[in-house]
């Protein structure tokens, strides 16, 4: 049973880009720009995706629920963000923190998990092709998104009830623009030991997420491998690039915030709040853009849109 302890400092104080102060306007409206053309193209996909019968395919409906975990993650963190740099107001009540970093830990989760899903539909339509819509049925999918929604939620629903049950009572300034776990919990100052083993566990699920992404690779390179035809090889992997954008925007960012972290603890302060931010800004905004220019079909429905409306 969790004891809520009432914590004796009130407010967090969130960090900005440090020494960057004076140019915080110019910085919010990049943000802004970075948030308005995330939101627009994750609604455009979602919107196509809807309403275009062509794209009621396996792929499209995976790649409906990556924008959905992009727009919740944008979501998540531009209250703050928009704040800081641009009302230049860093405080926020530990409530409130909490709440968003339940928030941006579980879209996070989600989109590791829907780009996990998305491998194995690359695997299956490529190793399996003619089986592929008997497998990734209407229904499957459906299945497959709650079921990994859930795990999402339910992997980060501990955060916010092992955080409140610490007491904060010294320090009360966050690395970063927006609220995470790890940076919270390490302002605590009574035993926060279930924070560190749990916070651990939840990474190595990420972990393992990105191993079997991996390994569905793997057994895809096999496949095209074997096929005689190198112009056949080139298109059926060119199916694959969409995806493997994806991947690397999202885990790139992580990993080399975990690098910095664990083996340069020295580096730069405006490094590691820049690599904690391109993490939450980057994804949402390139995702849309990296699908659009790969994907013919909405890429020619995007342009059929633009095109009626000159006419």
């Amino acid at each position: 049973m969790y004891i809520f302890n009432t914590s004796e400092i009130s407010t967090f104080f969130l960090t900005g880009i440090p020494g960057m102060e004076p140019a915080n306007i110019w910085i919010s409206i990049s943000i802004c720009l970075i948030y308005l053309i995330a939101l627009l193209g994750n609604c455009t996909i979602l919107f196509f995706i809807k309403t275009e019968t062509s794209l009621h395919e396996p792929m499209y409906y995976f790649l409906s629920m990556l924008a959905v975990s992009d727009l919740g993650l944008s979501l998540s963190s531009l209250p703050t963000m928009l704040r800081i740099f641009l009302f230049n107001a860093p405080g926020i009540s530990p409530d409130a923190c909490i709440a968003q970093e339940f928030f941006i830990h579980g879209f996070s989760a989600m989109e590791s998990s829907v780009l996990l899903i998305m491998s194995f539909d690359r695997f299956i339509a490529i190793c399996n092709p003619l089986r592929y819509t008997s497998i990734l049925t209407s229904v499957r999918i459906t299945k497959i998104g709650v079921a990994f929604s859930l795990k999402s939620v339910l992997l980060t629903l501990p955060f916010p009830f092992t955080l409140k049950r610490l007491r904060y009572c010294k320090k009360n300034i966050l690395s970063h623009s927006y609220c995470l776990h790890q940076d919270v919990m390490k302002l605590a100052c009574s035993d926060n030991k279930i924070n560190v083993i749990y916070g651990l566990f939840v990474a190595l699920t990420g972990i393992l997420d990105l191993t079997f992404i991996f390994m569905s690779y793997i057994l895809i390179l096999k496949a095209v491998l074997s096929i005689a035809s190198q112009k056949k090889r080139f298109k059926v992997f060119n199916t694959c690039i969409s995806h493997i954008c994806a991947v690397l925007i999202f885990y790139v960012p992580i990993i080399s915030l975990a690098v910095i972290y664990r083996f340069a603890k020295r580096s730069s302060a405006i490094i590691r709040v820049l690599m904690a931010d391109v993490f939450l800004l980057v994804p949402p905004l390139m995702n849309p853009i990296v699908y659009c220019v790969k994907s013919q079909q909405i890429r020619n429905l995007v342009l059929g849109k633009l095109c009626q409306k000159h006419n």
